[in-house]
């Protein structure tokens, strides 16, 4: 059904764990199906280039890997390029057709780093979660 892509990194995910320096924290869940997910952000002492990401979280295949695939993706980029993400990215970055049911998954990491970021940079009032719910 999914991907070898999808997977193997679903059973071998990149940048899990924690970060021991890091710039921000946030974490997020999506109820209808369980997965949860905490993003760890280092940026570069510019305060504008992603230098490293993990994330941490439990979650159905897509979710996970979903945030494997854009843990990798994001270094290097700059704060500005990750805000501008949008949930076609994600979708192409997965490779594969994603139902409309399981896009929430593919996009929660991306949402939650995001809004860490908002959070960060004093854009969002804190919240204890990102909720991807119905939009």
């Amino acid at each position: 059904m999914y991907r070898q892509q999808i997977l193997d990194h679903y059973k071998n995910p990149r940048n899990y764990g924690e970060l021991d320096e890091k710039t921000y924290t946030h974490a997020g869940e999506n109820p209808m199906c369980g997965d949860e997910i905490a993003i760890d952000v280092k940026l570069d002492d510019d305060e504008e280039t992603i230098e490293r990401v993990a994330f941490r979280g439990d979650g159905c295949a897509i979710s996970q890997a979903s945030a494997s695939m854009l843990s990798k993706e994001l270094r290097g980029m700059s704060v500005e390029e990750m805000q501008e993400m949008d949930r076609d990215d994600v979708i192409d970055m997965l490779g594969v057709d994603i139902s409309p049911m399981r896009v929430k998954c593919a996009v929660l990491a991306e949402k939650v780093v995001q809004d860490g970021a908002d959070i960060y940079e004093g854009e969002k009032e804190l919240d204890k979660t990102t909720t991807e719910d119905d939009e």
